[in-house]
C-alpha cells in the first residue's frame, strides 16, 4: 500500500529528507550536507552534483533507517532554494557551478536592467525590485562574463527542477520558483514578454511552468538505481522553499499569514491579488497553492541580532548555561523579560547586515540608541527583541495599507519561536494574535509532503492542513502595550532616517 509521501527540502546547508506517513507524521529524516564556495567578496556558489549526490544518499539512509519498502512510497515532492541560476545544456548537464540567491556579482546587469526600464513598471510586473539577488540579473551577468558557457546553455533551472530533472529526466518549474526569477509576470502568471524583451534575453532559457501540485514524471530506471526508489514512482513539481514552508505552517487561503524567525525574518501571507505597495518595500511571490500569490516582506538579521548579542554580550549567561547544562537563550530570555515594556527607553535598530523589507538600504547597521548610566544589559536584551518585533510590525502595517486583514493573527515558526517574551512583544507590536504549532520545526518539508500528497491524491486538496497542523498556544496582543509599540515603532523609524546619511559615510570610509 502507497503509504508514504518522501519529501526533499533542498537548502542552501543540505538536503533534509524525510517520510511522512498520511496523518502527517514523520516516520523519519536523514540529512545529509554539502558545501557553499564564498569568494571575491560576495561570490557565492555550489555544485549541483552536489546537491544530487545529496538527494540519493539521503533516500537511501532513510530507507533503509526508516524501513520503509520503496514499494509504499506514493509520490516524490521537493522544495527547493529560491532564486539561484543553473545552467544547463540541451541534455540537463550542469555547465557551471550554481550562483546561489545570496550571491551579488551580478549589480551591474542589475543597474543595465534599471537603465532600460524604470523600477516602478518592473515591480509592478513580477513584484520584486531589480537586484543582483535574482536569476535573471545573474543569466545576464553569465552573458557578459561567461560567453563560451552562455553559448552552451538551453536552460536555467532552479535548485528542485535540476533535481527533479536528475530523477525524471523532464525539465520544468513552478510558478513560485518561477516568481523567483526577476522574470515572471505575478498578473499572468507566465514569463514576462517584455522584462525579456527589455534584457534582450530568448524566452526559450526559461522552461516550461506547471503547478507544483502537478505529476512531473516518474522516476526513470537510472534514477531509481542511484537513490533506491521504485522506477516509476511519480514526482511532483514541488516548490520553491519559502512557499512550501508558507502550506507548511498552514498559510494556504486568503486572511492566513505566518512569521518565520529564524536568521533572517519575514512576514508572508496568501492572497489571490497582488499587493502592490508604492513604495516597493515589500515582494509578490506566487503560492505553491494554484492561483494564489504569496507576498512577503523580509528583515535580514532577526536572529541573527539575537545571536550577537548572545555572544558579545550575555558571557555570564553562556557559562551559566555551561555549568548546569541549560540554554543560553532561555536564560536570556528570562534577563530580557526583567526589563520593562520600552526597556527602559533602550531602543535597538536591528540593521546589523544592511536591510530589505522596509528599507531596501545596503548601508543601513545596527544602533542602540537612548543608552544612559542606569541602563542594564536587560535593558538591552529586551531593546533587541523589541526592534526586531517592531521592524516586523512596520511590515505588518505596510501589508495593512495594502488591504490585508490579519485579523486571524499569524502563525510563528523559526528559532525564535521558542522564545514567549518575543511572542508577547510580536503580538504586541503587530497587533494581532501570534499562534504556536505543535510541531513547525520541519514545515518546509511538511510543506514539500503536503503538495505531493495532493499532487498523488493522497490528500484531496490544500485544506487538509487543517487536519495535520495543530495549534499549541495563542498570545493575544495587550492593548495597551500594543498602542505604546505603534508610537515606538514611529521613534524608530524617525531614528531610521536620521541615521541614514551616516549610514552613507561610514559605508564610504569616512
Amino acid at each position: 500500500m502507497k503509504n508514504y509521501i518522501l519529501a526533499h527540502d533542498l537548502g542552501t546547508s543540505g538536503n533534509k529528507a524525510v517520510l511522512y506517513a498520511a496523518d502527517g507524521t514523520a516516520r523519519g529524516s536523514v540529512l545529509a550536507t554539502y558545501g557553499t564556495r564564498f569568494f571575491n567578496g560576495c561570490w557565492a556558489e555550489q555544485a549541483p552534483d552536489d546537491w544530487w549526490k545529496a538527494v540519493c544518499d539521503s533516500t537511501r539512509r532513510l530507507l533503509e533507517s526508516a524501513r520503509v519498502d520503496p514499494r509504499d512510497v506514493a509520490a516524490v515532492a521537493l522544495s527547493g532554494q529560491m532564486m539561484g541560476c543553473t545552467p544547463v545544456d540541451a541534455a540537463g548537464r550542469a555547465l557551471r557551478p550554481s550562483m546561489l540567491y545570496c550571491d551579488q556579482r551580478a549589480s551591474a546587469e542589475a543597474d543595465a536592467i534599471l537603465a532600460r526600464m524604470p523600477l516602478e513598471r518592473f515591480y509592478k510586473i513580477v513584484g520584486h525590485r531589480v537586484s543582483a539577488s535574482y536569476t535573471l540579473e545573474k543569466l545576464l551577468w553569465l552573458r557578459a562574463n561567461e560567453p563560451e558557457v552562455f553559448a552552451k546553455t538551453a536552460k536555467t533551472l532552479c535548485a528542485k527542477d535540476y533535481v527533479n530533472f536528475r530523477l525524471t529526466g523532464r525539465m520544468a518549474t513552478d510558478y513560485s520558483d518561477a516568481s523567483g526569477t526577476n522574470a515572471f509576470d505575478i498578473n499572468t502568471f507566465k514569463w514576462s514578454e517584455e522584462v525579456l524583451s527589455c534584457a534582450e534575453m530568448p524566452l526559450s532559457f526559461f522552461p516550461e511552468i506547471l503547478p507544483s501540485t502537478e505529476i512531473l514524471g516518474g522516476v526513470t530506471a537510472e534514477a531509481a538505481a542511484a537513490t533506491g526508489l521504485l522506477e516509476g514512482t511519480p514526482v511532483a513539481v514541488g516548490g520553491g522553499d519559502g512557499s512550501a514552508a508558507g502550506v507548511g505552517v498552514g498559510c494556504v487561503r486568503p486572511g492566513s499569514a505566518y512569521n518565520c524567525m529564524g536568521s533572517s525574518s519575514w512576514i508572508a501571507l496568501t492572497v489571490k491579488e497582488p499587493v502592490v505597495d508604492p513604495e516597493m518595500r515589500t515582494m509578490n511571490w506566487a503560492h505553491c497553492v494554484p492561483g494564489y500569490l504569496h507576498p512577503s516582506g523580509t528583515m535580514q538579521t532577526a536572529g541573527s541580532s539575537f545571536k550577537w548579542l548572545a555572544e558579545q554580550l550575555c558571557g555570564e549567561e553562556a557559562a551559566e548555561a555551561a555549568r548546569t547544562g541549560g540554554s543560553k537563550y532561555a536564560l536570556i530570555d528570562a534577563k530580557a523579560a526583567t526589563s520593562p515594556v520600552g526597556a527602559n527607553g533602550v531602543l535597538f535598530l536591528p540593521y546589523m547586515l544592511g536591510e530589505r523589507t522596509p528599507w531596501w538600504n545596503p548601508d543601513a547597521r545596527g544602533a542602540f540608541i537612548g543608552l544612559n548610566l542606569a541602563s542594564t544589559r536587560a535593558d538591552m536584551m529586551r531593546a533587541v527583541l523589541e526592534g526586531v518585533a517592531m521592524n516586523l510590525g512596520y511590515i505588518v502595517d505596510i501589508f495593512r495599507d495594502g488591504g490585508v486583514s490579519f485579523d486571524d493573527g499569524l502563525r510563528i515558526i523559526g528559532g525564535g519561536a521558542q522564545s514567549r517574551v518575543l511572542r508577547q512583544i510580536l503580538a504586541d507590536a503587530c497587533g494581532c494574535p501570534v499562534h504556536t504549532l505543535e510541531s513547525t520545526a520541519a514545515a518546509t518539508s511538511m510543506g514539500a509532503a503536503i503538495i505531493g500528497g495532493v499532487a498523488c491524491g493522497m490528500f484531496k486538496d490544500f485544506n487538509v492542513v487543517d487536519d495535520l497542523l495543530k495549534t499549541s498556544e495563542t498570545v493575544q496582543p495587550d492593548p495597551k502595550d500594543a498602542l505604546f509599540y505603534k508610537g515606538r515603532t514611529q521613534v524608530m523609524v524617525k531614528a531610521y532616517r536620521a541615521l541614514v546619511e551616516v549610514y552613507g559615510d561610514l559605508a564610504s570610509g569616512k
